[in-house]
């Protein structure tokens, strides 16, 4: 009897251990029953780094010497640095306000609640404890008191409590968009310039989760590959010159290399990353045609984005038909052979009526959040009703246009097809809107050349980006891929800036242009002057150039930054954003910028050596 049960063990024992590596492994990535030990240990790797960043910055007293607290502060942003990946994915606000930029938040909920914040964050006190002009204590006490109790909060009150396998794969992805299109580009070190080593930082937690993850790995070979690219990565990055960094090199080499990796990953742990979110979760080039997903920046519920509609829309969009004189239509201002800019100081409407602003590109305008230079609409469908209302453009109102477009065979058969037979203002929006959102196709020189599928670029062209990305600072406003102002790396928010724009083009004797921007309409003095930062892709055909049109060149744009804005041309603008000091460029920087610029036209705007060979030879 002894002798049958000891063989009975021995049995299930051999039956256990004949598992699979595979399915053990498979076993400890997907289990839904208990917190996933992988997520217990970047829990705890979570509390080090916060623990560290609070013992350092706890250590920073404005009784000590300079040198003491610098010292002090640099430890503590460093260890910060190795949390910021997790912050960023499980406590995103905080991320937000921890090392925000030295500039006045207005929080605006109604006309009645209006809130102006001073930050207190880490880019604040590295611009106190390092400014050349000295500092107040009183400001260095308001901010290191600040992050003293605001890091230990936010250890108590962490969410890593439950998190899988997806979300802690997409942190990986999220740290390096945001390392490739704001860490390197010194977004959040303006003073120190430090940004090359503290992605070093950030690099050291993603090869600490990815070790944490060595058992999920089916493919020896692939983790190994992410160990080999990380360390490369690093490599890369240390010691380099912020101002001459390849960074052109580094995102084709390393960002890409490394978005590949995530996506083979996913396919190695048998997960999906979640597709409701602003970047598709299977791009593997920052600059993709499908880096972002298309459907979160489109109206919740819309019906999908095809063709067809695509079609109907641009008929809509050519249509004069939908404004109350019948002679002016969305492409009236948004001419397709200017990149659907009008080539106008400011834009006409009705009777040839000046509007208040230029007529700004619709190429790549889905991907933001806010539309109009004053972000008054909230998307291209709410954009469309407020162009439809204004007496100076169509001069119509919503069912009225419905009707039009019932009264017309041709769009009531494709609206049978495409909308279910519905004729609605709402529909005819979406169309629209979706033609718009087929103008962002990502095949310019440039895109090309990041996607692998040419080597045209020059070597002033690459300068270009460099500079772009690096000491001409203009990726701190413009995030890549789109360029605009869409904030990396959840690409969910929209920026405004204050760069003090003049309303005359001589920069020996500017005056301030006096459109108030987002002053309007709730009368707050710090947005005044502020307008969207918009994208300089196709820039070389959407002149001329600011909110009122008053630079005629590229040249002159490049100018105005390179001096420090309206303040760095003596102007009084007490809440610009821009820094006033000048950027130093050369001008063989300055025309390797614009010649990088002109490598972001669009392929079909551009014409090719061999179709301005046949114009030739059709003109002969």
């Amino acid at each position: 009897m002894k002798l049958k049960y000891t063989f009975i063990l021995l049995l299930v024992f051999l039956m256990l251990s004949s598992c699979s590596k595979e399915d053990k492994k498979l076993a400890l990535v997907t289990s839904s029953n208990s917190e996933s030990v992988f997520n217990q240990a970047i829990r705890n790797h979570y509390f080090k780094t916060l623990d560290s960043a609070a013992f350092y910055i706890q250590k920073v007293d404005t009784l000590k010497l300079l040198g003491e607290n610098k010292t002090n502060f640099l430890m503590s942003r460093k260890w910060y640095k190795r949390a910021e990946p997790m912050l960023m994915a499980y406590d995103y606000e905080n991320y937000l306000s921890m090392n925000a930029p030295n500039l006045l938040k207005v929080e605006i909920d109604d006309y009645q609640d209006i809130k102006v914040l001073k930050p207190k964050s880490y880019q604040v006190l590295e611009e106190l404890l390092y400014a050349e002009a000295g500092f107040e204590n009183k400001e260095v006490h308001r901010v290191a008191e600040y992050l003293k109790v605001r890091i230990p909060y936010i250890r108590k009150n962490h969410i890593l409590i439950r998190q899988r396998d997806r979300h802690h794969l997409k942190m990986i992805r999220d740290a390096i968009v945001n390392i490739a299109t704001k860490g390197i580009t010194g977004f959040d070190s303006p003073m120190l310039s430090n940004s090359l080593q503290e992605a070093i930082y950030n690099y050291e937690t993603i090869r600490e989760i990815v070790s944490i993850y060595e058992p999920a790995f089916a493919s020896k070979a692939l983790y190994l590959s992410w160990l080999q690219e990380i360390e490369a990565t690093k490599g890369n990055l240390k010691d380099e010159d912020f101002d001459s960094f390849d960074r052109y090199s580094f995102i084709k080499n390393h960002t890409n290399k490394q978005l590949d990796l995530i996506h083979k990953t996913a396919e190695d742990w048998r997960i999906k990353l979640n597709t409701s979110r602003p970047l598709n979760p299977t791009a593997t080039n920052l600059f993709d045609k499908d880096f972002f997903n298309m459907r979160l920046f489109s109206a919740p519920r819309s019906p999908e984005i095809t063709d067809e509609r695509i079609e109907l829309g641009r008929m809509l969009f050519n249509d004069e038909s939908l404004s109350s004189t019948g002679n002016i239509s969305c492409a009236s201002c948004h001419h397709k052979d200017k990149a659907f800019t009008d080539g106008l100081k400011k834009a006409q409407g009705i009777n040839k009526v000046e509007l208040q602003r230029n007529t700004p590109t619709l190429t790549y305008s889905v991907y933001q959040k806010a539309m109009f230079y004053d972000g008054r609409a909230t998307g291209l469908e709410d954009q469309i009703v407020n162009v439809v209302n204004d007496k100076n453009e169509f001069h119509l109102d919503l069912n009225t246009m419905e009707q039009r477009i019932k009264a017309n065979p041709l769009y009531t058969k494709h609206f049978d097809s495409l909308y279910a037979g519905t004729v609605s203002n709402g529909n005819a929006r979406h169309a629209i809107a979706t033609y718009i959102r087929s103008l962002a196709p990502f095949d310019s020189k440039f895109d090309r050349n990041m996607q692998g599928y040419e080597d045209s670029l020059n070597e002033e062209e690459i300068l270009g980006f460099n500079l772009f990305m690096g000491k001409a600072a203009c990726a701190t406003c413009h995030f890549p891929p789109a360029f605009n102002g869409s904030v990396p790396p959840k690409y969910m928010e929209t920026e405004f800036e204050n760069l003090g724009v003049p309303k005359n083009a001589s920069f020996e004797h500017p005056v301030l242009d006096d459109d108030p921007g987002q002053y309007e309409p709730y009368e707050v003095e710090e947005k005044r002057n502020f307008f969207k930062t918009s994208t300089v892709r196709n820039a070389e055909l959407t002149a001329p150039y600011m909110h009122n049109g008053v630079y005629k060149t590229l040249d002159e744009v490049i100018t105005f930054y390179n001096v420090g804005g309206g303040q760095g041309m003596g102007l009084d603008v007490p809440y610009q954003t821009l820094p006033s000091d000048s950027l130093n460029l050369s001008t063989r920087e300055s025309k390797a910028l614009i010649a990088f610029m002109k490598s972001l036209t669009d392929e079909e705007f551009t014409l090719r050596e061999e179709d301005t060979a046949l114009l030739a030879d059709s003109d002969r």
